[in-house]
């Protein structure tokens, strides 16, 4: 006998079903919704609320520092016990920022890489800033795509300092593989921050852009106020000189979403790295070619 959870999943497989229920609607109504109604606390609300987000999602609380909530938004954005996470030893690696399924990953094609096989976007785009964009010329990038139920904060790939964050408005299209099949150059449409980081020691530039989507009610950094009216107009570069040590939280989702990872020339993934692998926040990613 089917559950009423496997008729959802069901369901949810039909692409054609899923792609207009996660996007055929409007897509930041239901997001400046979701962020509100997330973060209602009243219990029986709360309740519900995680009870159905467990019914489309593998949610598994097990390692959570909490397991009470006052709100399905505390759920969403847990913290981990302590040592949940074991961080890369290894000073040579560039270690994962989050919990995720590897997407498209490989070598910058001049300055031209992939949401999935065959669809192409670049790097300018996504970027917004074509000197930025140069410096990844020929290097390695990486799609660190989070589901619902994952952790959904993330963390500095390796010691490092923050030079500047670009705050760039955007949609809110869903960023599953289904959407990403349907929708050009998608990660360059969201609403996204253009993180650029100088690793400790060898001076190298890493970049993630944290990619919004549907549901995401707003990226939050540790080290960075946002101004809500960045939400708006046109994109805003933030200059920063925040210090991290490999792991320390940078900041965290409100739901899940994409973190698109970039190196310079001389990087390469990690052994093992490929598209479908399930990765962790804190295992080697990248490492010199």
């Amino acid at each position: 006998m089917m559950t009423p959870r496997s008729v959802l999943a069901r369901i949810a497989a039909q692409e054609d079903i899923n792609f207009v229920l996660t996007n055929r609607i409007p897509r930041r109504l239901a997001t400046r919704f979701v962020g509100w109604f997330g973060k209602i606390e009243q219990p029986l609300v709360r309740d519900l609320s995680i009870g159905l987000w467990r019914m489309f999602s593998d949610l598994d609380l097990s390692e959570a520092k909490s397991t009470r909530f006052r709100s399905m938004h505390e759920c969403f954005t847990r913290e981990l016990k302590e040592g949940a996470r074991p961080i890369d030893p290894d000073p040579d690696t560039i270690v994962s920022p989050c919990d995720a399924i590897v997407g498209a990953c490989g070598p910058v094609e001049g300055t031209r890489v992939f949401q999935i096989k065959g669809s192409p976007y670049e790097l300018r785009d996504l970027l917004v800033d074509p000197a930025l964009c140069e410096l990844y010329r020929d290097g390695t990038y990486v799609t660190l795509r989070l589901t619902a139920g994952m952790y959904h904060r993330f963390h500095a790939p390796h010691d490092l300092r923050v030079e500047s964050v670009t705050y760039v408005p955007g949609d809110t299209w869903n960023v599953n593989p289904i959407a990403l099949k349907r929708i050009t150059a998608l990660f360059c449409r969201n609403e996204r921050a253009v993180v650029r980081t100088r690793l400790a020691g060898s001076g190298a530039l890493v970049t993630l852009v944290p990619v919004a989507a549907i549901l995401v009610a707003g990226l939050r950094f540790r080290f960075l106020d946002l101004d809500p009216d960045l939400r708006t107009g046109e994109p805003r570069r933030i200059a920063c000189g925040a210090v991290m040590a490999k792991g320390d939280e940078m900041g965290w989702f409100e739901h899940g979403s994409t973190i698109v990872v970039l190196a310079q020339r001389g990087t390469a993934l990690c052994a093992g790295i490929g598209e479908g692998r399930r990765i962790r926040m804190g295992e080697a990613l990248l490492r010199p070619s």
